[in-house]
């Protein structure tokens, strides 16, 4: 092992999470995807000559979707012709050629419907010799709405709500989305026309299929209002939805709305689709940071699922069995996990339940050290990025006042982590590729008791962020 060990294994989780985001910056990922090549206009495989096109439009939505948009103007500046993305409140940045709006997510709102609208409407009428830049990455489900005829946004809004809170998976969730929508499953494409199409897609989804991330709005849609309305049935919650929202399910089952488009429509032969970022490239990222810290690294998978407080279980029986012999590790993970929640539910994000169900496993062992944060920088509804804790966590919570066995019942993990100081802070980061885990067992060395205060060590200023 080369590089240099520090001896604060916080510090160094804290770095080699803020490399994981660094390495999926979307800003890079769009550089390297997207270029100027000679007199054509390129995106991997395909290009057309710059003299062939008529406009360049760019439209997107999703959280990182403004970022990618400063990187595209970059790359093509003054050739855009005009655009508009759609992202989550405080994610904005300011452009040249393209509009940004800002909208609501996880819950969608009037701001994004209108946006949503505007969008449509930017794309109406291309021709054969447009091209249109399409930007999407997480969050672009909740914050491209346009509702189903018949279906008004407060439908939408409970739908997902109550989707949410019964634990259903991203695929579960968009699936529905798409059959109460207007421009997911491939229905932008189709509101295209005949022009060529380029899909930018940072992916915030496990194995990345292109027809979940964001709800496909770009490809075709493999899934069916059959499928939806399984969907709600399976998790019980037909007389949870409103009736508008279960008539119209019920009325595409049998057939009387059109299907989202499949596979053998034709738009779909003048489309290309680009991934510019995935949370296996965030991995390497950590797993790089990691090994120049002097540690022995692992990554152990990129689709880590299910319940937050049991998978948290699980990596921590891992963490236990590595051998002392081997010397200061790294275990390295991605995915998405949930969190099912309870009526009296409080406060918290699936990376703080996940970081204090961990600290709950390892309490009072003095060489691991977890954090869980989502690449977003937001986890839950929560200005946290996740949570950062140690063998000394769950005791710093009781002497603080708090029952983390309460806490985690309730899923009110925030107020918890923000009084014993084992909250990331790093606020909007620019990117979106899920969550990373990341756990340092290193050679005992004092009780966990003694560690040092964690509240120094947790918060990234502004000169600290990656973008």
């Amino acid at each position: 092992m080369s590089g240099e060990l520090f001896s604060n294994p916080r510090e160094d989780a804290t770095r080699i999470v803020l490399a994981a985001i660094s390495a999926a910056n979307p800003k890079e990922g769009v550089k390297r995807s997207c270029r100027i090549a000679g007199n054509d206009v390129a995106v991997g495989t395909w290009h057309r000559r710059a003299e062939d096109i008529g406009r360049i439009l760019v439209v997107g939505a999703g959280k990182a979707s403004a970022h990618m948009a400063t990187a595209l103007e970059q790359v093509l500046g003054d050739r855009i012709t005009s655009g508009i993305v759609i992202t989550k409140y405080g994610h904005g940045v300011p452009l040249r050629r393209i509009r940004v709006a800002e909208a609501g997510h996880p819950v969608p709102d009037e701001q994004g419907v209108e946006a949503t609208l505007e969008l449509m409407r930017h794309v109406e009428g291309s021709t054969p010799d447009d091209v249109i830049f399409v930007l999407l990455s997480g969050g672009a489900s909740s914050l491209l709405v346009a509702p189903a005829q018949g279906i008004t946004l407060a439908d939408k809004k409970t739908t997902t709500a109550v989707l949410l809170s019964c634990g259903a998976t991203i695929q579960e969730l968009n699936c529905v989305r798409k059959h109460l929508s207007r421009v997911k499953g491939g229905q932008l494409l189709r509101a295209c026309g005949s022009a060529q199409v380029v899909s930018l897609i940072l992916s915030d989804v496990i194995g990345d299929p292109l027809d979940v991330i964001a709800s496909g709005p770009t490809v075709p849609d493999p899934t069916t209002f059959r499928d939806a309305l399984g969907i709600v049935d399976r998790l019980g919650i037909r007389g949870s939805l409103p009736p508008r929202v279960v008539s119209h399910l019920e009325a595409g089952a049998r057939g009387e709305h059109p299907e989202t488009p499949k596979p053998d429509e034709g738009s779909f032969s003048t489309s290309h689709t680009a991934l510019v970022g995935t949370n296996s490239i965030a991995l390497k990222g950590a797993a790089c940071e990691a090994e120049r810290r002097g540690y022995r690294s692992h990554i152990l998978t990129s689709s880590l699922r299910g319940e937050a407080s049991e998978a948290a279980k699980v990596v921590c029986a891992l963490a236990e069995g590595v051998p002392a012999r081997g010397g200061p590790t790294a275990l390295i993970l991605g995915g998405e996990t949930t969190v099912t929640l309870s009526p009296d539910a409080g406060k918290g994000g699936r990376n703080q339940e996940f970081a204090l169900s961990a600290a709950r496993e390892i309490r009072g062992r003095t060489n691991i050290t977890l954090a869980s944060v989502g690449t977003d920088g937001t986890d839950g509804p929560t200005d946290a990025a996740g949570g950062l804790v140690d063998g000394a966590t769950w005791e710093r919570a009781i002497r603080c006042g708090f029952s983390p066995d309460v806490a985690l019942q309730r899923h009110d993990a925030y107020p918890l982590l923000r009084a014993t100081g084992d909250l990331v802070m790093t606020g909007p980061t620019g990117t979106n590729v899920m969550d990373v885990i990341v756990v340092l067992v290193v050679p005992d060395k004092k009780p966990a008791g003694q560690s040092s205060d964690p509240r120094t060590n947790n918060t990234v200023s502004a000169n600290q962020r990656c973008f």
